[in-house]
């Protein structure tokens, strides 16, 4: 039998990195996207410790025309894209105010936490069939239905666009038999949650694991936290 295949942005480490061990454990071939070499191997070199054997692609997910090359790449050797988690993603204004946070960090962090799950989904449309699954890693932060607060405005907001994003491709993608969510992991213990973080990678990639393998089919364009819909 055929496995299945998925592609993790940002799967070095954390919740990424989690995710695509769970999903090799479920019989996927996983594709681990990271922006350099050391990484990748890094990344691969952990999971076969685990007795995981993962593949990894280079894509700078900031960058156009390298998630461009890393389609190209796996075109060449795969058919069909089961599930895509759009998870990469920075965080550079924790401790700053709107009113000072830097144009460079908000190009910055509005590339990569959100533009970038919009091109790397358009990009590999062509490998998205019918049951197809596409996960976006968000963040309660991007709540705007809430008081949304001072806390790292500019990624607050990218997340907020990241939502936007998704609810726009659910729509378009529903009548091809794709289904994209948006899912908020909560404060996970990785580089950048922090140790003091209460929960785990595990439990952080509990939701995007059922989204992907589990939850109805017909499940699409909604935001979700430990495994119910939240407010967007």
């Amino acid at each position: 039998m055929t496995s299945k295949t998925a592609l993790v942005t940002g799967a070095n480490r954390g919740i990424g990195l989690e995710v695509a061990r769970q999903l090799e454990e479920r019989q996927f071939t996983v594709w681990l996207a990271v922006r350099n070499t050391d990484s990748g191997e890094q990344a691969t070199a952990s999971q076969k410790k685990g007795g995981i054997t993962s593949r990894f692609v280079l894509m700078d997910v900031a960058n156009p025309s390298s998630i461009n090359q890393a389609f190209a790449m796996m075109s060449k050797e795969v058919a069909t894209l089961d599930v895509l988690v759009n998870n990469a993603g920075i965080l550079l204004d924790e401790s700053v105010s709107v009113l000072e946070v830097s144009q460079k960090a908000v190009y910055d962090t509005l590339n990569t936490n959100a533009l970038s799950a919009l091109f790397v989904t358009q990009t590999f449309l062509p490998l998205l069939k019918k049951g197809s699954r596409i996960i976006n890693v968000s963040s309660g932060a991007g709540e705007i239905c809430r008081d949304m607060s001072s806390y790292a405005p500019i990624y607050s907001v990218s997340k907020t666009t990241m939502n936007a994003i998704s609810c726009q491709l659910a729509s378009a993608l529903r009548s091809k038999g794709v289904s994209i969510n948006a899912v908020c992991p909560g404060w996970v213990r990785t580089e950048m949650g922090g140790m003091v973080a209460p929960r785990s990678v595990k439990r952080g990639a509990d939701t995007i694991i059922w989204l992907a393998l589990d939850a109805p089919a017909d499940e699409t364009g909604r935001f979700w936290r430990d495994r119910k819909t939240i407010s967007w």
